[in-house]
């Protein structure tokens, strides 16, 4: 079992920056991968970020290339997400999610969201 729980999230314009934080506690080991999902009003969840354990490989949507970026501290059992250059694009609920097994499709464990709103 892996429980995660996001933190981070706020009311901001459009341009400013935030810092999401997932903390991971339980099975955590290095074969994790940890995705970060958004879900906008009236909208489908869509991936934004992954990343592996270690911080080795990470890998964006499109939308976000080159203003957010997903890193990794297994020392302190805690993934991160950088988010600059916000636009009202970016607004939505922000899910981290673990994928405990690659070679199964699908994410195993989720945590239960964080508000981001930007404004503009």
């Amino acid at each position: 079992q892996v429980q995660l729980v996001e933190s981070g999230g706020g009311l901001v314009q459009a341009g400013d920056s935030l810092r999401l934080s997932c903390a991971a506690s339980g099975r955590t080991d290095s074969s994790l991968v940890i995705a970060w999902f958004r879900q906008a009003p009236g909208k489908e969840r869509t991936f934004v970020a992954d990343i592996d354990w270690n911080g080795i490989r990470a890998y964006y949507a499109d939308s976000v290339k080159g203003r957010f970026t997903v890193s990794s501290d297994s020392a302190m059992n805690t993934v991160y997400l950088q988010m600059n250059s916000l636009s009202s694009e970016d607004t939505g609920v922000y899910y981290c999610a673990a994928d405990a097994n690659v070679n199964v499709p699908g994410y195993d464990y989720w945590g239960q969201g964080t508000q981001v709103t930007a404004s503009s």
